[in-house]
């Protein structure tokens, strides 16, 4: 769950007729023109991502009356000290993934289901864990009632990741650990990458990808996430 924006903050206007009882959200070429201008403009080039990305409504992973400020170029709150990341940090960890369709993905850090959603437009299997348990109830409700059945969330600490639906081809953590967790390295796959930030103060995006009992880490992007809690903390 990103905090901080990148390069520069764009906010898109564009809206459409709303549902009765929600702001007007923001209309499909509002969305269209965040792929545009903050990922495709940036560099993110995988097609699964870029599709998943025109395709998922952001604006209805927003609290109400942030509906006309989801496809800016920022992260926005969502309750309980948590955010939504900002559009451009979803596509980059995203594509980061190396996903090409099929595969069996575990989540960390459910939040408002946005990463969720955009996961299950490319993968075959989304696992989620939320530690704050009213999100991760708000984020199972909201992802079933915009038909995304291959999303299966659950409520508890992310640490220990979901041993009994692993070995996993992806895993993506959402919030900034101090070290990267070991139990979430033995449950990837062979060839699989985990994507997640790490550091208190000073943070960077980090790319692991397995090769066998050895792990090889790559340092990408300086980003800036809520703290993981939990027992990742207790170490």
């Amino acid at each position: 769950m990103m905090l901080a924006a990148g390069a520069f903050v764009l906010v898109l206007a564009a809206c459409s007729a709303a549902p009765a009882g929600r702001p007007a959200p923001p209309a499909d070429a509002g969305r269209e023109r965040m792929v545009k201008e903050q990922i495709e403009g940036r560099g993110i080039k995988d097609p699964l991502t870029l599709a998943a990305l025109r395709k998922v409504p952001r604006h209805e992973f927003v609290p109400e009356g942030s509906a006309r400020e989801a496809y800016g170029d920022f992260p926005l709150p969502i309750g309980h000290g948590q955010t939504i990341s900002q559009p451009y940090i979803v596509a980059f960890m995203t594509e980061a993934l190396g996903l090409r369709g099929g595969e069996n993905v575990l989540e960390i850090g459910t939040g408002s289901g946005y990463q969720s959603a955009v996961l299950a437009e490319i993968a075959g299997r989304v696992h989620t864990i939320e530690i704050v348990p009213e999100l991760a109830e708000q984020a199972r409700a909201r992802l079933a009632r915009l038909g995304y059945r291959k999303v299966e969330v659950r409520a508890g600490d992310g640490y220990l990741g979901w041993p009994e639906a692993a070995p996993f081809d992806a895993i993506i953590v959402t919030a900034a650990a101090p070290r990267i967790p070991e139990p979430l390295k033995q449950q990837l796959a062979e060839g699989g990458r985990l994507v997640l930030p790490v550091g208190d103060e000073d943070q960077e995006l980090i790319v692991v990808t397995r090769h066998g009992s050895a792990f090889d880490e790559r340092r990408v992007l300086p980003v800036r996430f809520v703290p993981m809690t939990g027992a990742v903390r207790k170490e």
